[in-house]
């Protein structure tokens, strides 16, 4: 059984080439470049002669791949970001699973999400599995929506080894990315007709940061957990309002507008209470001292 590996990229001079050197053991790669006005072509010619262009459309960068899948001539095929490293180890279990027969046509893995410059261990960062070798024919994007999971016609297994995701190295790029990607999702949302209330504004990016940091456990890695909790809330905020900027800046608050908003943020602080209640009372090891967080929880909410 035949490999391809299909890597779309834009603009990945930098890291193009550890991504390139780590798909050594497939028998083809396939690089579709989205007019990249860097070096990054001209890096991808060391490695393969299979590269086509592509206009970069970060609205569709999905739906983009399949483009590359198409072109793609072996009976697997292993879609790759070009900020994504395949290990040994995962090279070793992929031939594995393909030369063994289970009965499936795809298979998902675990990324190993590097965060400005940390392995994010918890919260929606791990295992983040994500489905990247599939049968040719088997898997496709069939959504516009940045990031949607892959369509898959058959069973999916899930494979063991991680694949290493070197995600965002600064603060610049994540925003510049979350603006696209909320753009995306606001988009989608008018589409389906969603409308938010203005208190969802305030309400949705809270608890979108209480489920990241506490439920999730992103406290678990420290100040990056924090900052990628708050950023997270920060996502959803600008989904809500982007929603509000394309139906119009709607009005929808009412005459008691900041009363309101006085009696949502009291039982938003609540909640908050709540969860670090409920932190302490998971990491504590003291059964007495658990109890003591157990009964001020009970008596917060």
């Amino acid at each position: 059984m035949k490999i391809s590996a299909v890597v779309s990229t834009f603009n990945n001079e930098s890291v193009i080439e550890d991504c390139l050197q780590s798909l050594a053991f497939v028998d083809e790669i396939v690089v579709v470049d989205h007019r990249s006005s860097d070096k990054t072509a001209q890096i991808a010619k060391k490695f393969t002669n299979r590269i086509y262009l592509e206009d970069n459309d970060p609205l569709n960068i999905d739906i983009q791949k399949n483009f590359g899948f198409e072109k793609a001539k072996g009976e697997w095929v292993l879609s790759v970001d070009s900020d994504e490293r395949i290990t040994p180890e995962l090279a070793r279990e992929i031939k594995t699973v393909i030369e063994s027969s289970q009965g499936f046509v795809a298979y998902k893995m675990k990324r190993k999400n590097i965060i400005f410059g940390k392995w994010i261990e918890h919260s929606l960062w791990w295992p983040d599995y994500k489905i990247r070798l599939f049968q040719k024919g088997k898997g496709h994007y069939a959504t516009k929506q940045v990031h949607n999971e892959l369509a898959v016609d058959g069973q999916v297994g899930t494979m063991d080894e991680v694949l290493i995701h070197h995600h965002y190295q600064s603060i610049s790029e994540y925003l510049q990315k979350m603006d696209i990607y909320t753009e995306n999702e606001a988009l989608e949302m008018v589409k389906k007709n969603t409308h938010f209330n203005w208190i969802d504004a305030v309400r949705m990016p809270v608890r979108d940061f209480l489920k990241t940091f506490f439920f999730q456990e992103g406290y678990k890695d420290g100040f990056h957990g924090l900052v990628l909790s708050i950023l997270q809330g920060f996502y959803m905020f600008l989904v809500v309002t982007k929603v509000w900027e394309k139906q119009g800046f709607h009005n929808s608050e009412s005459e008691n507008f900041i009363y309101e908003l006085q009696k949502e943020w009291n039982s938003l602080q609540k909640e908050v209470a709540y969860w670090f209640l409920t932190s302490f009372m998971t990491l504590t090891k003291n059964p007495v001292t658990r109890l003591t967080y157990k009964i001020l929880r009970r008596r917060n909410t």
